[in-house]
């Protein structure tokens, strides 16, 4: 039987989440959701005048977690994290461009 105080909602332009939220999720404080925004592995969704106001949806929620553990499994700064992130999501395309054309 599910927990009643444990509520979930699904992830979309409907139900965004806050940077807070997006902190809690990950493990992390709110200076540590900036800094993602800052090295570009998130990005802010609509207008927002701060933190407070940002908002993110389920991509970058994965992106978040990668990010975390990419820092935790192999010590990397959020930088390196960007650009590992960065390009696996480079292979993924590619790789989905080469089975679409038949090439994989």
């Amino acid at each position: 039987m599910a927990n009643p105080s444990i509520a979930s909602t699904a992830l979309g332009s409907s139900h965004p989440l806050r940077a807070h939220e997006l902190a809690h999720a990950c493990g992390a404080e709110l200076g540590w959701v900036i800094q993602l925004v800052e090295v570009g592995i998130i990005q802010v969704r609509g207008p927002a005048e701060g933190p407070d106001d940002w908002c993110f949806h389920s991509a970058d929620l994965q992106c978040a977690l990668d990010a975390r553990r990419l820092e935790r499994d192999f010590g990397v700064e959020l930088d390196a994290a960007a650009l590992i992130i960065d390009l696996e999501h480079e292979v993924r395309r590619l790789k989905a461009l080469l089975a679409a054309r038949g090439l994989a």
